[in-house]
């Protein structure tokens, strides 16, 4: 009698999913490998060259973040509300080992400051292009979180071309929005790619939110250490007006080839500005700077940049019920206290 039990069956299939399993399980290990030699090979890499950052008021310690050389000759980048105005710092590396610095440039309208350390060609990372980011791509945060020093989270690219408020009031833009975990300390501390290059500085966190985390763009960065190098401080245009963001009638907007619904109502004008010279009034309305639509004062003030001042200009604006095109000079700001542009 023929034994009908088909346990023949079972080897070869059996076998076949054990080998499928231990090929699986091989993979794995080959992404989480990969995975891994990307994080550590950038922390071996750029870690040293991030400190903790102490700003000194009158020989006492006033706060603490992080920050990150970005050159051998000592330039180093951390946020602006990290050293709350301070113009020194002492700053402690991975080794142990305290330098001291001092304040070049400070930016509140982009968190930024810029500090020269009395260091001797201390290790330094190199800031990237944070235009060739993609959303999904490998974030690294290297800071002292909550005086943990030497601290590495790591997470993506959740978001790009973020808005953040600065403590200025006026808008950062480019914002890099990330998961990799940061806490207070790690303010001023790098956000690295994969290849090992600064993409941004991180400066903000929302508070209760889980992974919901900030960093100012690496083109802004180099923008403002190349300003703060020049200058020692980052020029920025004025008209000479206070405004406010008020609604637009739709066939106003459509008269003046715009597509947005919003404008800038005039609601000050300094004596002697560029604004009065050019004959713009309280209760006038401003539509677009050269072709450049304005919805808003975030708007008005992200296109005053320090290109425009000297640079003759175009407003289109409605005065009295009437649309008119006036010429006006911007001239460089002189104060980041009263926020007349």
């Amino acid at each position: 009698m023929l034994d009908r039990t088909p346990t023949f069956l079972l080897h070869p299939q059996s076998s076949a999913s054990a080998s499928s399993s231990t090929s699986d399980d091989r993979n794995d290990a080959v992404l989480l490998d990969s995975y891994s030699h990307a994080v550590t090979g950038v922390v071996d890499r750029i870690g040293p060259a991030v400190v903790r950052v102490e700003p000194q008021v009158s020989g006492r310690t006033a706060g603490m973040g992080s920050g990150v050389f970005i050159s051998p000759d000592g330039l180093l980048l951390t946020n602006s509300h990290v050293m709350q105005g301070a113009r020194e710092a002492q700053l402690t590396g991975s080794d142990g080992r305290t330098i001291a610095a001092r304040v070049i440039g400070d930016d509140p309208d982009t968190d930024l400051a810029l500090l020269r350390a009395d260091a001797d060609r201390p290790p330094f990372a190199t800031l990237g292009d944070s235009k060739r980011l993609k959303r999904g791509q490998i974030a690294i945060a290297i800071g002292n979180p909550l005086g943990f020093e030497s601290t590495v989270t790591a997470g993506v690219v959740s978001a790009l071309g973020r808005s953040l408020r600065a403590k200025s009031g006026r808008l950062i833009d480019d914002v890099i929005q990330t998961d990799a975990a940061l806490n207070p300390g790690n303010s001023g501390g790098p956000l690295v790619a994969s290849t090992g290059e600064v993409i941004g500085i991180n400066t903000a966190v929302i508070m209760g939110a889980q992974g919901i985390c900030f960093a100012v763009a690496s083109n802004t960065a180099s923008f403002v250490v190349s300003e703060l190098i020049r200058h020692g401080r980052v020029r920025r245009a004025s008209i000479g007006i206070a405004g406010q963001t008020v609604p637009v009638p739709r066939r106003v907007s459509y008269a003046a080839g715009l597509a947005g619904t919003f404008g800038v109502v005039i609601a000050a004008v300094e004596p002697g500005s560029p604004a009065e010279k050019a004959h713009l009034e309280q209760g006038d309305v401003i539509l677009s700077l050269d072709g450049e639509p304005v919805g808003g004062v975030d708007d008005l003030v992200r296109l005053l940049n320090g290109e425009r001042i000297g640079r003759v200009v175009e407003l289109v604006l409605l005065k009295k019920g009437e649309m008119h095109t006036v010429t006006i000079t911007p001239v460089e700001r002189r104060t980041k206290a009263a926020r007349p542009e």
